[in-house]
């Protein structure tokens, strides 16, 4: 088998850290006084000399780690099947079995860290000694890589096949152990680097990076003087304690606690477990009355209020009394245009200028001059979001203006009096987890102890008789006088 090495600085493809500890530990796998002892082992009618068995590679990982066994399977798992020991008696089978199958210790020169890649010439030789060999019978995936290659690399496959019955003609001069644990670690090198379908790519890092990130550069005065810079901006920035941040935390998962249909369930019923759809019905973009739940969210803050259909149609009732509805009508036009269709995106613009931003515009909005010169500015050559900057004015306008009247207004009031609040569909008890059921949260183990020390005090305080604590402390003083000054 012959390996080509690549550019490195053209085609890095980066390793992941764990191989690096991996590797170390298998040299201490092949220590000969602490590492596994390596046996002549007979496989069908030969012998197979430096052999191991699952049951030792586990057994000297749970002893070497001080790990349990399931951890210490999960490591051997990933050693075989990144290709560092390799099965000899079922080679196409990449997992590590516990009991006295065998295996052995593939060369360095063959691990994934080593800085080349599988090449598709080598993957052609083999392919083509195999065919050689079995006299045309191959896997059907290795039938399609074959003819595959045969295409792409066409214009040296007699090269590819000389090589082919070479290595074939050599291979027959070893002797059979030696014949046999090289076709068995050649196999498991190609199952690791040219895995079969339906397998898990376990050599898949992504794309190629065009330089090496652990490459070690030498650094000038002005990369220091960035990173000076850098790090002076970071501790300038502004910092919130982990109390602040921890109890923002809190706040919120308790005011969405009840909305949430996993730790509260639904109600009237979980239409995923159920064939009743009137939680569907009870919540759709733009019933008619929306539940009470839904109505009293939309004061959670203003942006759920804008993320409802059914809210923004209520709100944009109370804009029309207070003269803005165009507000409300420019931030879903710009919604409309952001996400619409790419085509019409200019013609969209356009019709959403004049109709909110030109002069005597019928639904004129009134946003200050900076803006509408970036506006303006943005829409002779038209996108996406040529509008955020007039939308995210008019949002907090009305974020800060308008928000805190509809909340305190008789039509969001109204709204929240006729709120329907369905009630609970009784059904059989059921094992199944997402249930509504009213959870208990266990005390915590500071307020038991105190609570013990507590009865423990008020114990001690019954069992006390307190006449008897006071003649004692009368005789006491007693003595005290008598004694001689």
């Amino acid at each position: 088998m012959t390996v080509k090495r690549v550019d490195q600085g053209q085609h890095y493809r980066p390793r992941m850290a764990f191989l690096k500890k991996i590797e170390a530990l298998l040299m201490e796998m092949q220590n000969p006084d602490t590492g596994i002892k390596t046996h002549t082992q007979r496989v069908v009618i030969t012998n197979i000399p430096h052999a191991i068995t699952g049951s030792d590679i586990l057994q000297w990982i749970v002893q070497h780690l001080k790990i349990i066994e399931e951890e210490a399977l999960n490591l051997g798992n990933l050693m075989v099947k990144y290709g560092y020991i390799y099965p000899l008696q079922e080679p196409k089978n990449l997992i590590l079995k516990t009991d006295s199958s065998l295996y052995r210790f593939q060369t360095p020169y063959f691990w994934p860290t080593q800085q080349w890649a599988a090449d598709d010439t080598d993957y052609a030789i083999y392919l083509a000694k195999k065919n050689i060999k079995r006299k045309g019978i191959l896997e059907e995936y290795e039938k399609e890589h074959y003819n595959l290659l045969n295409k792409k690399i066409n214009y040296k496959w007699d090269f590819v096949i000389m090589q082919a019955k070479e290595q074939y003609r050599t291979g027959k001069e070893r002797k059979k152990a030696d014949r046999y644990a090289l076709d068995c670690q050649e196999k498991a090198y190609w199952l690791v680097h040219r895995t079969p379908p339906g397998m898990q790519d376990i050599l898949d890092y992504g794309l190629d990076r065009v330089t090496d990130p652990n490459e070690n550069k030498k650094k000038t005065i002005d990369v220091y003087r960035r990173e000076i810079m850098y790090y002076q901006q970071v501790i300038m920035k502004s910092t919130v304690k982990s109390s602040v941040s921890l109890g923002g935390l809190v706040k919120y998962s308790e005011q969405f606690l009840s909305n949430d249909p996993i730790m509260s369930g639904c109600l009237p019923s979980n239409p995923w477990i159920t064939d009743d759809s009137e939680f569907w019905e009870l919540n759709a973009k733009l019933v008619e009355i929306p539940t009470r739940m839904r109505v009293e969210r939309w004061a959670f803050n203003f942006n759920e209020l804008m993320r409802d259909p059914k809210g923004r149609q209520n709100f944009q009732l109370f804009l029309k009394k207070e003269f803005s509805g165009e507000n409300l009508g420019f931030w879903e036009a710009c919604e409309d245009l952001k996400y619409g269709d790419q085509s019409k995106v200019k013609e969209k613009a356009e019709e959403i200028y004049k109709l909110f931003l030109a002069p005597g515009a019928r639904r004129w909005i009134n946003i200050d001059g900076t803006t509408m010169g970036i506006t303006v500015k943005g829409l002779k050559h038209p996108h996406r979001y040529v509008l955020d900057a007039a939308q995210t004015h008019i949002y907090m306008l009305m974020k800060k203006d308008s928000y805190g009247r509809y909340l305190k207004s008789p039509i969001y009031k109204e709204m929240l009096a006729k709120a329907i609040v369905p009630q609970e569909t009784v059904k059989k008890s059921s094992g199944f987890p997402f249930a509504r059921r009213h959870l208990r949260c266990s005390p915590s183990p500071v307020i038991l102890r105190q609570q013990e020390e507590e009865a423990k005090a008020k114990e001690a305080a019954t069992n006390v008789d307190i006449t008897q604590v006071m003649s004692r402390l009368d005789r006491r003083s007693q003595l005290k006088q008598e004694l001689p000054k």
